[in-house]
Formats: structure tokens, sequence, C-alpha cells
């Protein structure tokens, strides 16, 4: 298979396969999914033709560089993780508050309102108003 891409395409789907296997590998720890490992090594070894900054080799793998490690791409993952968090964190709340398990026809407009309400105090508010009583 030939896949032809522009630079630019090319440096977006780095940005893509890296993302992609932190999420599916960065908390595995020994037991990582070594085939997506493979595919990332893959994508990055075209790199030392073209943007040799970017790979890293160790033996036989092509890996991210530190350089494309702290160029900005673990902000765009922690952008995301903090959304998913705060909208996974309204969502438990406002099910809490309801007291419901399970979302139907008769309850997804409050929930829903609900939750808009929580998303919209972490976003003015972060966690400051949000305390446990355990």
């Amino acid at each position: 298979m030939n896949i032809e891409l522009t630079e630019k395409e090319y440096r977006r789907l780095l940005d893509m396969v890296y993302i992609g296997n932190w999420v599916l590998n960065s908390m595995r720890g020994d037991d990582r999914i070594d085939d997506y490992d493979d595919v990332e090594s893959r994508i990055f070894s075209y790199c030392l033709g073209h943007a040799p900054a970017l790979v890293e080799l160790d033996g036989d793998a092509a890996l991210p560089s530190e350089d494309f490690a702290e160029g900005g791409i673990h902000e765009a993952i922690a952008a995301y993780e903090d959304t998913v968090f705060y909208e996974i964190l309204a969502e438990e709340l406002a099910r809490k508050d309801m007291e419901i398990q399970e979302i139907g026809p008769e309850n997804v407009d409050e929930l829903a309102c609900r939750i808009d309400e929580y998303i919209e105090e972490f976003e003015e508010n972060g966690m400051s108003n949000v305390s446990l009583n355990i």
C-alpha cells in the first residue's frame, strides 16, 4: 500500500499516531500493546529522511524524539483529558443529583440541563468549589 501525503499532512499523521499510541499504551506499564508501538515506530521511521529532529533511534526502533514530545503534543493531550474529565464528572454528579442509573426519554432533558450547569461551573471555577464529605 502506498499513501501520498504532503509534508503538512505527514506531520499531522505523526501527531495522530503519537496521540493514539499514547491513549492506548501510556497507562499500561509493562503490558504495552506492541502492535501499536510497532506502527508508531514505522510511521516515525520516515522522519529519518525528512524531519530527523522528530525521531530518535533505539536499536531498530524509531521513536518520537524529545523535540517532538516537547513540541506541544502533550498540551493537546492534556486539554483533551481535562475536557473528558470535566464532562464525565459533570454527568456523574448530575446522575447523583437525580439518583438515576439509566437515561431514558423521561429524564434526558433534565440530565442534560444539570450537566450543562456543572460544566458552566467548572468552566468558571475549575475544581475550586468541589469538596468531598468522607
